[in-house]
């Protein structure tokens, strides 16, 4: 019962991170269709740049805030390539984020150095002790927060006009429109909370697995598999496919084998796109607009 409870805690904790890479894919697809490769990179910021900023003497709480705002400015300039690329076919639009995940690694690396950082635990590094389990505190951080940004996604997207607007856009992009939604300003509004999620999460996390300039693209293949998993375009599907997936690696990496845990996302994504091609929970959910 121990090992077991571990490895829920575990895969709660990993699968909370996943679920939030999942709904930055979410919610760009859902307002653009753009898959968007870079979203891994948001998490990668977040830690680096706090890193950065707290070792230069700045409070945390601060140092945090700074990186979810850098992080930002940098989504909103992916969009803003993106939406000077025009009526460009999809195939373009994924080159032009794959590229610009390549170019804010390289930039990561020179900046910040290619070794590993750490950041202190929030409420300590002493672990809890729960029915024979170890639990650190920064994984309850992890998992409340993951929890908050879940709770406010939902109010944004179900009871803020702005929130709406964005769902009347993924829904017909052309009727939004001629109703007076500045689809403009929604897709940059979409692009912003990804990042902004994407920066949480890995100001979150960083204590727990370090942080590194090149961690974002394996972010963000897992975090793609968890959004095609529960259905890509839709936010509850996202969460339900992210704690899925890291729920599989950790308990496949605790009773089977973790050498091959990495492995095991991508043949989730494989049986995923075989047996059910729009997820658990299908794609973009649009009759409630």
């Amino acid at each position: 019962m121990s090992a077991f409870l571990q490895y829920l805690f575990s895969g709660l904790t990993v699968g909370a991170v996943y679920a939030v890479v999942a709904i930055g894919f979410t919610l760009i697809y859902a307002a653009s269709d753009v898959v968007n490769f870079a979203q891994g990179e948001f998490v990668m910021l977040g830690g680096m740049c706090t890193v950065f900023f707290a070792h230069s003497g700045i409070a945390l709480p601060l140092a945090a805030f700074l990186a979810v705002v850098v992080t930002v400015l940098v989504g909103i300039a992916l969009q803003k390539m993106i939406e000077a690329a025009g009526n460009a076919s999809p195939a373009t639009l994924i080159i032009i984020t794959l590229g610009a995940s390549i170019f804010l690694r390289g930039v990561a690396s020179v900046l910040f150095g290619k070794q590993f950082h750490s950041l202190s635990g929030f409420s300590g590094s002493e672990p809890l002790h729960w029915l024979g389990a170890a639990v650190l505190p920064q994984a309850l951080w992890v998992l409340a927060g993951a929890l908050v940004m879940f709770a406010t996604l939902w109010f944004f997207l179900e009871r803020m006009t702005i929130g709406v607007a964005l769902r009347a856009s993924a829904a017909n992009r052309l009727a939004a429109r001629m109703v007076g939604i500045n689809i403009s300003l929604i897709l940059m509004l979409a692009f912003g909370l990804s990042a902004a999620l994407g920066a949480m999460s890995g100001v979150l996390v960083t204590p727990i697995s370090l942080t590194r300039y090149d961690i974002g693209a394996l972010l963000a293949l897992k975090g793609f598999t968890a959004a095609i998993f529960g259905g890509l375009g839709n936010p509850a599907g996202a969460v339900l496919g992210g704690l899925a997936l890291g729920l599989l690696e950790s308990f496949a990496a605790g009773y089977l084998t973790s050498v091959y845990k990495d492995g095991i996302a991508f043949i989730a994504l494989i049986l995923i796109l075989l047996t059910m091609p729009n997820g658990l929970l299908g794609g973009k959910v649009t009759d409630r607009v």
